[in-house]
């Protein structure tokens, strides 16, 4: 009978996986057993604590980004940006419904309404010394299927038809993008005018020469006016556009400008319906959003700013 031979044995700690490290690596018994020896001797204050390996040994060690625990000021970050855009949301909401309810006021008014509030705006401006003492404004072409206050007997008195009246520069907006990016560039005779793509007169950006149109924010010389559409305005100045910024992005523009140049700042004039005028505290504003200094209704001037008290009165 074959007799079988007897290996020798030589004792080995077993390998035993450790779940508590990554990448996972394998430790001995021993290993084990001697960390948690030096656990127990620091937990009871005979050992200092292990300093920590710096985070970019540990980049270079186990091949893998460090993810240390974020501090109290970023986990607060998110919920005050949260609150932020909830908050900008709630005001976006609240123009969007203010422009519905403006809107079914404006299409009730009848056409004799409208010629009627027309006239005595424009008649209201047109008398004015403020509005005679301008020499360069920037104003809007009014749209009759937007329901927009008539600016055409404005114009008409900016651009007079004979060259020896003295005639007043004259910018109205050309909206280039979706961006709200928008200029105020030079008129010199209703001519100058194309309609765009949605069917509103805006100028060209050349004139008959081929030359660029002069663009209010490279003018040397300041405007004295402007005069502003809006859908909706109240005695505190605020005013609510039609949601596309362009407005307030411009005007903003072109205060800054003034303020590096150290020009006067132009009046912001307002020309309203008599319903699109709110009750104080009905329109919502964000900082973005560029009060106006005055208003004109059917039922005359309403100076507001601290500017518009002392040049137009």
């Amino acid at each position: 009978m074959r007799r079988r031979r007897r290996r020798r044995h030589t004792h080995r700690w077993p390998r035993v996986r450790d779940e508590t490290r990554r990448p996972c690596q394998w430790r001995t018994r021993g290993e084990m057993i001697k960390n948690a020896v030096a656990y127990l001797m620091v937990r009871f204050h005979l050992l200092p604590p292990p300093r920590a390996a710096p985070a970019s040994t540990y980049r270079r060690r186990h091949h893998h980004a460090l993810r240390l625990p974020r501090p109290a000021s970023a986990l607060v970050r998110p919920a005050a940006a949260s609150m932020s855009t909830t908050a900008e949301q709630a005001v976006a909401d609240q123009k969007r419904a203010l422009r519905i309810e403006v809107r079914r006021a404006l299409k009730a008014l009848s056409p004799d309404q409208r010629a009627s509030e027309d006239l005595a705006i424009q008649t209201t401006i047109l008398n004015s010394f403020w509005f005679k003492a301008s020499k360069r404004l920037c104003a809007y072409i009014s749209c009759y299927q937007l329901r927009e206050v008539d600016t055409s007997k404005i114009l008409a008195e900016c651009l007079p038809s004979n060259p020896e009246e003295l005639a007043k520069d004259l910018y109205v907006p050309r909206v280039e993008d979706k961006n709200r990016n928008m200029r105020m560039l030079k008129i010199t005779t209703m001519d100058d005018l194309v309609k765009n793509s949605m069917n509103i007169l805006e100028p060209s950006p050349v004139d008959a020469s081929g030359n660029d149109r002069e663009d209010v924010l490279s003018a040397s010389s300041p405007v004295d006016l402007f005069l502003l559409p809006g859908q909706a305005f109240d005695r505190t100045g605020r005013r609510l556009g039609r949601g596309g910024g362009y407005y307030d992005t411009f005007l903003l523009k072109y205060q800054e400008l003034a303020k590096e140049k150290g020009w006067n700042q132009p009046l912001l004039v307002a020309l309203s319906y008599s319903v699109q005028i709110m009750e104080e505290g009905l329109i919502p504003v964000n900082s973005t959003d560029v009060p106006i200094d005055a208003l004109v209704s059917s039922s005359g001037v309403i100076p507001i700013s601290p500017a518009a008290l002392e040049r137009m009165q």
